[in-house]
């Protein structure tokens, strides 16, 4: 295992070996796609001085995925769900930070351009979850919908899983609750209005920056920062109770704005807000590293450097009850800010809790008589 695996700090283009042209990755957030940490070969590219074809731009490729099973289940004892449903693999948003990126290396793929580009639709995903939820000894609890990929981000448009997956929840009377940086879920506000009016949804919608040039560069295909806002708002109108989170919290890129993205986050609408300093596990440290030197090389040093001192000298700290938030002077100061601005903003201390008593398997009660 290299330095760059044990979680130390990474070389200043750590993922340029295979760094793209920017001409074959415009509109997409890594800047190279280096080989996953499973392939037992790693390329690199070498310049021999002879005139090569320019890169053809990189297209979105989607492929179907036969899943077995459809709900996720966890022990994880620092997050709120033990359960989750992921509709896709890969994220077309193309968000540098994701620190879901590391998963494609899973499937023989790079977590660079490759996560953002090759990605995989369930189309099952519907089916499976009604035959798990009708299982005998089934026990409901809030399943977490879209914890590592975007259930929105823009193949749902044509794909439509998400929807029919909420469809299926809808029908169970089971308690959802949604992660996402999308406005298309105010697509489905039909269904989770109704699910809210009784206890059974809420929506978490990421705010990473205020600032739209640096919202393009980083999440260069998630909606503009007022489309997020807009969708707090449209959401909160309807009834659905709606969270903002600041993820990731980036040292000396967009650590300044965390007051005034809970502001306008409050003033649509939010009722509660929650925090993620940035997370580097695997390959995702070389890949933000090399998209800072291109981006904003006079912030790389700093921005890594805070990450490491909140993470025990190390990018990445996997640790339960600190890998969310972090540790150390500069991670206090985060969640004390936090903690400062939503009791001046009003946020309610109380998270929300959602009703796990009404669910029921339709149809049951009439396959007794």
């Amino acid at each position: 295992m290299d330095e760059a695996d044990r979680g130390r700090m990474p070389h200043a283009r750590g993922a340029a070996g295979l760094a793209v042209p920017a001409e074959a990755r415009r509109g997409r957030g890594a800047t190279a796609n280096p080989d996953g940490r499973f392939e037992p070969h790693a390329r690199e590219t070498f310049d021999d001085g002879w005139e090569v074809e320019p890169a053809a731009r990189r297209r979105t490729e989607v492929t179907r995925e036969r899943a077995r099973t459809i709900i996720t289940r966890n022990t994880s004892p620092d997050i709120s769900f033990d359960r989750s449903i992921n509709p896709y693999r890969g994220c077309e948003h193309g968000c540098i930070y994701c620190f879901a990126r590391p998963n494609h290396a899973y499937v023989g793929l790079s977590p660079g351009l490759d996560f953002e580009t090759r990605l995989f639709a369930k189309p099952d995903a519907a089916r499976l979850l009604e035959r798990e939820l009708s299982a005998p000894g089934y026990r409901p609890r809030s399943i977490a919908l879209g914890t590592a990929t975007d259930p929105y981000q823009p193949i749902e448009r044509e794909h439509g899983i998400t929807r029919a997956v909420l469809g299926v929840l809808a029908r169970f009377r089971h308690p959802v609750g949604i992660v996402t940086k999308s406005n298309l879920v105010l697509r489905d506000r039909d269904i989770l209005a109704a699910m809210a009016a009784d206890g059974l949804a809420k929506v978490a919608i990421s705010v990473t920056t205020l600032d739209p040039v640096l919202a393009r560069r980083m999440e260069p295909r998630a909606p503009h920062p007022a489309k997020r806002l807009e969708a707090i708002r449209a959401l909160s109108a309807a009834g659905v109770p709606v969270m903002v989170i600041v993820a990731p919290i980036i040292p000396a890129l967009n650590d300044h704005e965390i007051e005034a993205i809970l502001e306008q986050a409050r003033a649509c609408g939010a009722r509660e807000a929650s925090h993620v300093l940035l997370r580097l596990p695997h390959e995702l440290k070389d890949l933000v590293a090399d998209w800072f030197a291109e981006h904003y090389p006079g912030r790389q040093a700093r921005a890594l450097s805070l990450v490491a001192q909140s993470r025990g000298g190390r990018l990445y700290d996997a640790t339960f009850g600190s890998r969310m938030t972090g540790q150390g002077p500069y991670a206090a100061l985060i969640t004390q800010r936090m903690r400062l601005a939503r009791a001046r903003l009003g946020y309610p201390e109380e998270r929300l809790r959602l009703n796990c008593e009404a669910f029921a398997v339709p149809g049951a009660q009439l396959a007794l008589f």
